[in-house]
C-alpha cells in the first residue's frame, strides 16, 4: 500500500512539473519540462548522495577510526541482507542520523556525534537499523529524487514567474498562470513532505525487525526529538532540503502530524513500536540503559538528554 502511495505521490510531483510547463508555453513548454525533468532525475540519481553528505558536514571514517560503530553498522547490514554501506560521521551535537545512495551497493549511512553520545548502544543499534531500512527499500534514491524534482519545480516556477508567458487565452487565462506558477511549489513541498512522512513508518518497522528491538528505537527517537528541540543544527539550518532525509526533523524537533511537517508524530511513531513489541513472537528486547553512550571525547554536555558512560 505504502508503494503505491508514494508511486501516485511521486506521479503527481511529475504532473505538477509538467503543468508549469504547459503554462509557460503550452505543448512545446510541457516538452521541455519534461526534458529538464529527466535531466533533473539523472543528476540527482548520480549526485544526490555527494551533495546530501557534503551539506550535512559528513565525513567518511574508516574501520580504524571508529572500530565499534563499523562493527554495528557491519553487523545490522548483514541482518538485513544488505552490502556494507560507507559509514560517516557528523561533527554536530544535536543527536540525528540519515541514510543516503542510489542503490543498496552504494549507500551511506551517517550519525551526528551528538547522537553516539547521547545514545545507549541498544538505542544507537536501533536508529543504525531504521536507516538501513531506508536503504533495503529503496527510500534513499526516492527521497533524494523527491527533493530534486521539488526544487526543481520551484526554480521552474520562479522562471515562469519572472519571464512566463501571460497568454490571456491559455486555460484559465493568465491569472489562472500566474496561480499556477505561485502555488506549484507550495503542493510540491506538500507532496515531498507526503512521501518522506510515508516512508518514516516503514523504516521504523523494519528498523526494528533489523535491530529486533522496537522499544530501544522508540526510546531512541523520544531522545533524539528531545535533543533536536534543544540543540540547533546549522548545517541542516542552512540546507533545509536536507532536513526530511534525518530521522528526526531536525530544524525544529517538533513531531507534529501537520500538513507542512517533514515526518511523522513522533508520539504515533513511538506507539507503533510499543504496539509492535507486543505481537506474538516478536522479539523483546531491553530498552536504553544495557550499556552507555558511545564513549567521545570530552565531557557530556550538562544539558545532554541521555545519562552517558563509557563503552565496554
Amino acid at each position: 500500500m505504502n508503494q503505491m502511495k508514494t508511486g501516485l505521490l511521486m506521479a503527481a510531483m511529475t504532473g505538477l512539473f509538467l503543468a508549469i510547463g504547459y503554462a509557460l508555453g503550452r505543448e512545446t513548454g510541457m516538452v521541455m519540462a519534461l526534458g529538464f525533468a529527466v535531466m533533473t532525475n539523472l543528476f540527482a540519481y548520480w549526485n544526490a548522495d555527494k551533495m546530501v553528505l557534503s551539506m550535512a558536514g559528513a565525513r567518511e571514517v574508516s574501520p580504524r577510526e571508529s572500530p565499534e560503530f563499523h562493527e554495528l553498522v557491519a553487523r545490522l547490514a548483514k541482518n538485513a541482507g544488505l552490502p556494507m554501506p560507507k559509514v560517516y560521521i557528523i561533527e554536530q551535537d544535536q543527536p540525528n542520523a540519515f541514510a543516503t545512495g542510489r542503490n543498496p551497493e552504494n549507500a551511506a549511512v551517517a550519525a551526528t556525534t551528538g547522537l553516539l553520545r547521547r545514545l545507549s548502544r541498544d538505542e544507537v543499534e536501533g536508529v543504525m537499523a531504521h536507516e538501513l531500512a531506508h536503504v533495503k527499500n529503496r527510500d534513499t534514491l526516492i527521497m533524494a529524487m523527491t527533493a530534486t524534482i521539488s526544487g526543481a519545480i520551484g526554480m521552474l516556477a520562479n522562471f515562469g514567474f519572472l519571464f512566463g508567458s501571460r497568454d490571456r487565452n491559455a486555460p484559465g487565462g493568465a491569472i489562472g498562470q500566474i496561480l499556477l506558477i505561485v502555488l506549484a511549489p507550495l503542493a510540491a513541498m506538500v507532496v515531498q513532505m507526503a512521501i518522506s512522512r510515508t516512508r518514516e513508518y516503514g523504516a521504523d518497522r523494519g528498523g526494528a525487525e533489523i535491530s529486533g528491538k522496537p522499544l530501544a528505537l522508540a526510546s531512541a527517537l523520544k531522545r533524539i526529538a528531545a535533543g533536536a528541540e534543544a540543540i540547533r543544527n546549522e548545517d541542516a539550518e542552512a540546507n533545509p532540503a536536507i532536513a526530511h532525509l534525518f530521522i528526526i526533523n531536525p530544524l525544529s524537533g517538533v513531531g507534529i502530524d501537520s500538513l507542512f511537517s517533514t515526518h511523522p508524530n513522533t508520539a504515533n511513531r513511538i506507539a507503533a513500536l510499543e504496539a509492535m513489541a507486543r505481537e506474538p513472537g516478536f522479539a523483546r528486547a531491553a530498552t536504553s540503559g544495557s550499556g552507555g553512550p558511545w564513549d567521545m571525547d570530552g565531557p557530556a554536555p550538562a544539558d545532554d538528554p541521555a545519562p552517558r558512560g563509557p563503552w565496554g
